[in-house]
Order: C-alpha cells, then sequence, then structure tokens
C-alpha cells in the first residue's frame, strides 16, 4: 500500500485508539464492569474499526480502480481484492 504512506501517520494514529479502545474493553471485563458500558465500549470500538476500514477501501479504490491511467488488468485485481477484503469483512 505504498499509496498510503502520505496518510500512514494519520492510520496509524486511529489504529493506535483503537488498540487503547480495546484494552478498556478488556479492562471492562477483568473489572466486571456493568454490561452496559462493555457494551458501549464494544460499540465504539466496532465503529471506529469500521471507520478504519472505510477509509483504507477508499484509498484502494481510488488508487486501485478509479485512478486513470491503470490498464484493465490492474483496475480488475483491484476490484478483485476489494471485493475479497469487503467478503471477509461480511462474514
Amino acid at each position: 500500500m505504498a499509496h498510503t504512506k502520505a496518510g500512514k501517520e494519520q492510520l496509524l494514529k486511529r489504529v493506535k485508539r483503537i488498540a487503547g479502545q480495546v484494552q478498556a474493553i478488556e479492562r471492562a471485563l477483568e473489572g466486571d464492569a456493568d454490561c452496559a458500558k462493555t457494551l458501549h465500549l464494544v460499540a465504539a470500538t466496532r465503529g471506529a474499526m469500521n471507520g478504519l476500514l472505510d477509509e483504507i477501501i477508499e484509498d484502494h479504490a481510488r488508487e486501485h480502480v478509479a485512478k486513470p491511467g491503470l490498464t484493465d488488468q490492474e483496475r480488475a485485481q483491484g476490484v478483485e481484492e476489494l471485493l475479497e477484503a469487503i467478503h471477509r469483512y461480511s462474514k
């Protein structure tokens, strides 16, 4: 994903925030936190993961599917990679 170098720092910041959210879930479970609070933490973490996935999918689509100058083979490969990721996510 060479094209993500420009946004690499931002993506890594998002991943670190997500890691912190996962740690908060672990602490909540270990500390017998209220189930509503734990559900809220899980939902927030899922939302953060979805946002990260959306950003990477958008970047991939722009660079490997919609970018002018791509060959038909490169574009087809980009579409297949994108569809594979979406199928894995939806399982």
